[in-house]
């Protein structure tokens, strides 16, 4: 028994270091849960504990670097599986529900309203210092208009959407978004550290000079000063505990929290109650509870590993039996890389697997449970057909790559933007679809998407899709074709030319004329004279323009489109002076664009966050709890209605 009690130790320690150190992943979150859990029994049962026990100490982040210690130890939390543990837990007493999100714990102090220190949590009792990094993270003010002493601890997370657009734009196979960001905490340079999309979102106010008990009143506090903290539900009444964290579990399997989540965190609102518990192994007893989502798992059997070229690397993809998780059926999860393939111990077709919903959302295989035939690596690109390589990744990981740099799956990024909001705005075609477009063969480049009504039938017949889903994609991909120049400018991927530089330039010249002006050129700086179009943006666009391949994709696309040009100057005044951002969804207008445009036609400004100089932030959901309401009420901003705004500033 001790020698099984040595082994989980040591397997959960390795992996936890390479948890927390970046680096590719040796144990999946179920199966840490499962071995820990494990542990913990053998443990209680023979009254053996080794002090480096994960069980006896708190997980600790490796982050190489100046250590300092904690001025309040971050102890870790207990946690439960159990509802009716959350409410025997509160014993009563008025608790807030917030989201337990998943990514590295950092410890911020301010003096005097400046930020002095910014640790990593370490081992509870020391951390690493990262002050230096605190610029490259969103939400870490230098400066809070407050003059006492501060202590906040948060959570440093990448959101989904960030951590897709990351891994498409540098090829690199890090499996999830808190994989990242411990990776990139871990980089000396603050630009790449910046280029990661980082964010702080504080979930407790550990000490603050003014006397504030409530827990929920201090992070209003925080709000109030900048910061954008941990959305939570404060619940008085005992009986609702059960029923509110089930709404919110309900809610993260729908997947509304941007950010990845991996259980929920229950907190007394009466922090002196909280302070008064006692320290039991590696947590205080009234510090918090996190509940963990029990991950509901199902059998299948493996049909086959199809290859998918996106970005630079060629990911394995398992296609097995349909399943039903999570209230949806399963029938396809990626594999990451070939590390991942081998560490499971995966065979081929007719191997028996063991899959789960990781946070109620994302599709993983968790185990093998029985191999049949080779599991094998294609030497071949499943797109172009180049030779293939093995490389070790950044993260540590064996991944396959395509070794021709013009593979039409490198596009995925550059797709990916045509195809996005801000460029063509093509609804369903998201980058899973994209990508499986292009393994087929029937996307190359941006013309093609106009021409996969070609392949409707084949493609109503593929996993996933069926012929309405084909319908709508098709009318989707036809109501793009009347597209504004600015739009269609930017989904050009052509470097430095944003839909900002888009706009500044379609003031001055129709597209066409752009193109020609470009295209003739002989000198780089040609569009130098605009406002806001510096030496840089101009030779980009020249070069870019000047290109013979660039000039044929944009002809051929052309054919496809009928372009609209930008208004030069704002056909009116009725909301000059303001600025505005809108939130959730609109009713009247078609969408949040249609009215951006129309505010803009009018001498108005949009932004995307609230800030002090916003003049109104339009909602159609009074009652809204979102980051963008909370920050508006913190600063004292407006909130309208769409009809409100109507009756104020009219519609076109």
């Amino acid at each position: 028994m001790e020698e099984r009690i040595r082994r989980l130790i040591d397997t959960l320690n390795a992996a936890s270091a390479a948890y927390y150190g970046g680096k590719s992943e040796i144990m999946t979150d179920h199966e840490w849960d499962e071995a820990f859990d494990e542990l913990a029994r053998l443990e209680n049962e023979t009254g053996i504990r080794f002090p480096d026990s994960p069980t006896q100490r708190v997980s600790e982040d490796v982050i190489p670097g100046q250590e300092e210690p904690h001025e309040y130890p971050a102890l870790s939390l207990q946690k439960t599986k159990s509802p009716a543990d959350l409410v025997r837990w509160a014993g009563g007493k008025s608790v807030w529900v917030s989201w337990k999100e998943d990514g590295l714990t950092l410890v911020a102090t301010y003096e005097r309203g400046r930020l002095i220190r910014l640790l990593t949590r370490g081992n509870g009792v020391v951390g690493t210092n990262l002050t230096h990094l605190a610029p490259c993270i969103a939400g870490i003010p230098d400066t809070v208009p407050e003059n006492g002493k501060l202590v906040i601890r948060g959570e440093a997370v990448i959101s989904y959407a960030d951590f897709d657009a990351f891994l498409l734009e540098s090829g690199e196979d890090y499996q999830n978004p808190r994989n990242l960001a411990s990776g990139s905490l871990s980089l000396k340079d603050p630009a790449e550290v910046r280029r990661r999309r980082i964010r702080f979102i504080p979930f407790t106010l550990v000490h603050t000079d003014r006397n504030i008990i409530s827990w929920g009143e201090r992070l209003d506090l925080l709000d109030s000063l900048g910061f954008t903290t941990v959305e939570r539900e404060k619940v008085d009444d005992p009986e609702a505990l059960e029923r509110t964290v089930k709404k919110w579990s309900d809610r993260a399997e729908k997947g509304l929290s941007p950010f990845p989540v991996d259980g929920l965190v229950i907190t007394y609102d009466d922090t002196v109650y909280a302070e008064g518990g006692t320290v039991t192994g590696h947590h205080r007893t009234r510090g918090g509870i996190a509940f963990k989502w029990a991950d509901e798992s199902a059998d299948t059997v493996l049909r086959q590993v199809e290859w998918s070229c996106a970005a630079s690397a060629i990911t394995p993809v398992a296609l097995f039996d349909p399943v039903r998780l999570e209230g949806t059926t399963v029938s396809r999860a990626t594999l990451h890389n070939v590390s991942e393939c081998r560490r499971l111990g995966l065979g081929g077709a007719g191997t028996r697997i063991r899959v789960i919903k990781a946070n109620k959302i994302i599709p993983k295989v968790v185990a093998v449970l029985g191999a049949e035939g080779v599991f094998s690596v294609p030497s071949s690109c499943p797109v172009c057909g180049s030779a293939t390589v093995l490389s070790m990744s950044a993260s540590g990981a064996e991944t396959l790559r395509c070794t021709f740099e013009g593979c039409p799956g490198k596009k995925i990024r550059k797709l990916t933007r045509f195809v996005s909001k801000s460029g063509m705005d093509i609804d369903g075609l998201s980058v899973q679809t994209l990508v499986r477009l292009i393994n087929l063969g029937w996307v190359r480049e941006y013309r093609d998407i106009y021409t996969l009504s070609g392949h409707a039938s084949e493609m109503a017949v593929l996993d996933g899709f069926g012929e309405k889903s084909v319908s709508n994609l098709l009318s989707a991909i036809d109501k793009s074709r009347e597209v504004s120049a600015d739009k269609l400018l930017f989904a050009l991927n052509i470097p430095l030319c944003g839909s900002e530089v888009a706009r500044l330039l379609l003031k001055h010249y129709t597209l066409e004329g752009l193109i020609a002006a470009a295209s003739e050129a002989e000198d780089s700086s040609v569009f130098t004279g605009i406002d806001g179009i510096g030496p840089e943006k101009s030779a980009s666009m020249v070069t870019w323009m000047k290109d013979e391949e660039n000039r044929r994709s944009l002809l051929d696309l052309l054919k496809e489109l009928k372009v609209t040009e930008t208004e030069k100057t704002p056909s009116g005044e009725k909301c000059s002076g303001l600025t505005f951002v809108i939130t959730g969804d609109v009713s009247v207008f078609r969408n949040r664009a249609e009215m951006k445009k129309y505010i803009e036609s009018q001498g108005g400004k949009v932004t995307g966050s609230v800030t002090s100089k916003t003049s109104f932030l339009i909602s159609n959901d009074a009652a809204s709890g979102s980051e963008k309401s909370r920050k508006a009420a913190s600063l004292g901003v407006k909130v309208i209605s769409e009809d409100e705004f109507i009756s104020s500033y009219g519609k076109p």
